[in-house]
């Protein structure tokens, strides 16, 4: 039982950043794999806008997958205005004319900020949903850092987005968004946690969780995967994966491989904006290493002979994909004790959790005993495959269309959402 979605986001691979724009291709091709027809539409001109003078890697896009990527002449004026208004303005005609001419089943919205704002949500007619992946729907600057360096714990947005050095959206001060909001039948968070800080902060409806996922596991394959080969490191080490801002937290774990911890290395893969200043800040320290960025195919081999993951953001994330990943490769992980970390590491039972110097260099410790590690890397695999599987996570995914359906009288719809559950399943 086929169904046709639509994908919108202003972010997909290979124009995309972070981890977000991989969920999304990931939930893109689970759907294909169940037979479903999937078109995304993101917008090229925000990935070049913010990326000027690179040019992504090619990629080739699987079999029945339609990939409709954004751009004009006008692009940096197109997302000025986007950001500003509220809507899309040089693509939305264009945008509207995709939605409504390609007969989907499903308007997935994903981060629309530049793609059409809370604007592009009135266009289709067919079931839509709001995937937050991002706390863009309560925070101008999408990630709750307040004025760039502390937590945000109450709303100070005009100041907070002035020390950005963004020019703010007075659209957000008029209901504008409450609004709009209204053509969306399902929201989803993205953690438990997340779901908790729209609520926290003001978001009007009700939101489903349907977390990240990953792809299953070979079939046969009942344990973790043994490390196998020669280290890709010398010495011991712990990974970091990620983009190199200042909210992943390296300014707070770096001098600590420099002045307490000697018995193992920090490896960093990734690379960003903040890169320059965490390597002067590492600068003369041997135990630290910067990979820069490093293709997820060759990542497991990382995960695989790490002593952990650390994971040190001190921001509020939405989930966290770098967790599940380690998960999958057996390892197990050292997180803040922050936002989604410690749903995950808790409900994974793999792992260490910290929130002061003293408890990362104690846990890292506990870590360095091969039994211990074993055990928390077994346990984040079953965490893995039991709960962030795409068997696992794909069938609540669909169960939220067919309850979304049921609820907004398209019973049609939701018997076809049912019947394509049930044709996966066997």
């Amino acid at each position: 039982m086929s169904l046709r979605f639509a994908m919108v986001t202003t972010f997909y691979p290979p124009f995309n950043f972070g981890g977000d724009g991989i969920g999304i291709e990931r939930f893109c091709h689970a759907l294909l794999r169940r037979g479903h027809h999937v078109t995304v539409i993101h917008d090229e001109d925000a990935w070049r806008n913010l990326a000027p003078g690179r040019e992504p890697p090619p990629k080739a896009h699987p079999p029945g997958l339609e990939v409709v990527r954004l751009r004009s002449r006008h692009g940096l004026l197109s997302n000025l205005l986007t950001q500003q208004i509220g809507r899309p303005v040089v693509h939305g005609r264009r945008i509207a004319q995709l939605l409504r001419d390609g007969r989907f089943d499903v308007i997935n919205f994903h981060n629309v900020s530049l793609v059409g704002g809370p604007g592009i949500l009135k266009h289709g007619d067919a079931l839509k949903l709001h995937m937050a992946h991002e706390h863009w729907l309560v925070c101008p600057s999408h990630v709750l850092w307040r004025h760039n360096k502390e937590l945000c714990t109450g709303r100070e947005c005009l100041k907070c987005v002035l020390s950005y050095k963004r020019p703010p959206q007075l659209w957000r001060a008029t209901g504008y968004l409450e609004r709009e909001l209204r053509h969306v039948d399902a929201f989803i968070a993205m953690s438990e946690f997340s779901r908790a800080k729209h609520r926290e902060f003001g978001f009007p409806r009700d939101m489903e969780v349907v977390n990240y996922f990953l792809p299953d596991p070979p079939s046969g394959q009942s344990a973790p995967p043994t490390p196998e080969g020669a280290p890709p490191h010398p010495r011991p080490y712990v990974l970091f994966v990620g983009r190199l801002e200042k909210i992943k937290g390296l300014d707070d774990v770096i001098p600590l491989f420099r002045e307490r911890i000697t018995d193992c290395d920090l490896v960093i893969a990734g690379d960003g904006d903040y890169a320059a200043p965490l390597k002067q800040l590492s600068a003369g320290c041997e135990r630290v290493r910067f990979l820069g960025r490093v293709p997820l195919e060759q990542l497991a081999s990382w995960y695989r002979h790490a002593q952990a993951l650390v994971v040190p953001s001190v921001c509020f994330e939405t989930f966290g994909i770098i967790l599940i990943e380690a998960f999958q490769q057996g390892t197990p992980v050292l997180a803040r004790r922050l936002g989604p970390f410690p749903e995950i590491v808790e409900k994974a039972r793999a792992g260490e959790l910290f929130t002061t110097a003293d408890e990362l260099v104690a846990g890292l410790a506990r870590l360095r005993d091969p039994a211990r590690r074993a055990e928390l890397g077994a346990n984040g695999w079953r965490a893995y495959v039991d709960h962030w599987s795409e068997a696992a996570v794909v069938p609540k995914y669909l169960d939220v269309i067919r309850r979304a359906a049921l609820a907004t009288g398209r019973s049609e719809l939701a018997a076809r959402v049912a019947a394509a559950g049930a044709e996966a399943i066997r």
